[in-house]
């Protein structure tokens, strides 16, 4: 196994999730087509409550955003509230969040959603979180040393904490120092990066993180932060030029102090 050496001036681990703490297949072959399966009949069961007329309000301001775009399903205002016609109403906010997901969008408004629905199914236990088996116990020897880690995702932060709350491994909730999600921005800008170094109150350069996405590396590389690539089975293919950036293959591979030193 070849051992990459954690730089000294480290102190916060920002992880990715998928591809990276959790296979890139328990997204794509169960989450996702949870999503699809059940999000009809989620907003039809859901439809009177608070959160899920919040939820679709939110997908209606997207859609104006996105009306530009081909195949974009928009919302009218009549799709919600106490007046709208529910049944022609669930078919387009249905349909509005099968093109997302067709598109492989990744917007605020969608992931609420998602997280929400997702929430139900691990709480009625239909689905577990699969995590890495290299995970719990390489973090679990960070925080000894005195490390923070958080998670940054593209996922809800309430998708985040179901997904570690409710693995496979068990509650791993307590391994988090904190959890970031779109809202503090994109996650291949690099003042994304930046507003995440604030709010856990260090340098950008005391940062590293941890994805398997060479566009979110460059972005946190471009604001300071030092990146490792990590490969799993089924993450898409590097190449040659990003095979000769910092690669791991398990979180085992890290060394935090250089044993030659001792």
């Amino acid at each position: 196994m070849v051992r990459t050496l954690v730089s000294p001036a480290v102190n916060a681990f920002l992880l990715d999730i998928e591809g990276t703490t959790t296979p890139i297949s328990f997204v794509k072959d169960v989450l996702f087509p949870y999503i699809k399966e059940n999000v009809k009949s989620y907003l039809h069961t859901h439809w009177n409550e608070k959160e899920c007329q919040e939820d679709i309000d939110f997908l209606r301001k997207q859609a104006k955003d996105d009306k530009e775009l081909e195949g974009a399903v928009l919302i009218p205002e009549w799709c919600s509230g106490e007046n709208a016609d529910k049944e022609q109403a669930l078919e387009i906010v249905t349909n509005n969040v099968l093109w997302q997901m067709s598109q492989d969008r990744k917007t605020t408004a969608l992931k609420q959603l998602q997280g929400h629905m997702w929430r139900e199914a691990f709480l009625h236990g239909e689905v577990k979180g699969e995590v890495y088996k290299d995970v719990a116990p390489a973090i679990k020897e960070w925080r000894k040393e005195g490390k923070k880690v958080y998670i940054y995702s593209s996922g809800s932060v309430e998708a985040q904490k179901l997904l570690f709350g409710y693995s496979v491994e068990g509650d791993l909730l307590e391994l988090f120092d904190g959890h970031f999600d779109t809202k503090i921005g994109s996650k291949v800008k690099a003042e994304s990066y930046r507003e995440i170094a604030k709010n856990i109150g260090c340098s950008t350069d005391n940062i590293l993180f941890l994805t398997d996405v060479t566009k979110e590396a460059r972005a946190a590389e471009e604001a300071g932060v030092q990146v490792i690539l990590v490969v799993r089975p089924g993450n898409a293919e590097l190449t040659e030029e990003e095979m000769s950036c910092s690669i791991i293959t398990s979180f085992g591979e890290l060394l935090l102090s250089d044993p030659k030193a001792n």
